[in-house]
């Protein structure tokens, strides 16, 4: 598709956006490449220092550009995705049944992230809670029954930015015949989470992905070092068993810059 500007009468401003949006998206100016300054964007539209700052501020606003603060713009370089498709959650479930040398060494950093677990910053935290009537009513289940909330982390070990996030509930009473599966320093457990359920005569057999985007607050930003104008995508992952019934829910963010979702439907045979 060609590059279009913005249907609209424009302000400077935005004509200037516009005219170095079609530029990137032309490959006129590739990625790593520095903007025209805004002396020269001023000479070059006779606008004002603050119309072309406020460009700057819409390509930024756009994902287009990094920079500020003292720094040049430039294009900005794509980062590299890591694709998480839905056949990961067969794949988990075939790992079940593998060996324990075999789980031990295939898990999320392997299967997503393309690294090693010894690469990584691993960090976990389990808590017995009591369900707010919103997450009872998510898990199908009465507000007195307790929840085990998992909150899981990992961050490079060179830069310490944050690379994977996400909470997980299971309703207690499913889990806790198995001690070893409320203790956090069984983590990383080898086959995670399926195996774990496995432990207790639970067999998931279903899992439902619902997926929603946000833009990120200052704090997330920072903490996953995103880019000017970089939404996060947040999946909502549940589990269910033979009986139907939400056996997990678990909630995880991912930049919407560096990651692809890719879903596969099997249909019937007429």
């Amino acid at each position: 598709m060609e590059p279009q500007p913005t249907g609209v009468a424009p302000p400077i401003q935005l004509r200037i956006a516009d005219d170095l949006r079609m530029k990137i998206e032309r490959g006129d100016l590739a990625a790593g490449d520095p903007l025209p300054t805004l002396q020269e964007i001023c000479d070059e539209y006779d606008c004002s220092i603050n119309s072309a700052r406020a460009a700057i501020g819409l390509l930024k606003q756009q994902g287009l550009i990094t920079g500020g603060r003292g720094k040049a713009a430039r294009v900005r370089t794509p980062a590299q995705r890591v694709c998480r498709s839905s056949e990961r959650h067969q794949e988990e479930k075939d790992l079940v049944l593998k060996p324990q040398s075999v789980r031990a060494s295939t898990g999320v950093a392997e299967t997503d992230m393309g690294s090693k677990i010894k690469d990584l910053s691993f960090s976990t935290r389990y808590e017995q809670i009591e369900p707010s009537p919103r997450l009872a009513a998510d898990l199908g289940i009465a507000e007195d029954i307790n929840v085990l909330r998992r909150t899981y982390e990992m961050r490079d070990r060179k830069d310490g930015r944050r690379l994977s996030w996400s909470v997980s509930y299971i309703p207690l009473p499913l889990i806790e015949s198995n001690a070893r599966l409320l203790d956090s320093a069984n983590e990383p457990w080898p086959g995670g989470t399926q195996h774990q359920l496995h432990t207790v005569g639970i067999e998931v057999m279903r899992i439902v992905d619902q997926v929603s985007a946000s833009m990120p607050t200052t704090a997330a930003a920072h903490e996953w070092r995103l880019d000017d104008g970089v939404p996060m995508l947040h999946v909502r992952r549940i589990s269910y068993d033979a009986d139907n019934r939400i056996v997990e829910l678990s909630d995880a963010d991912f930049p919407a810059d560096r990651t692809e979702l890719s879903f596969t439907t099997p249909l019937q045979k007429w």
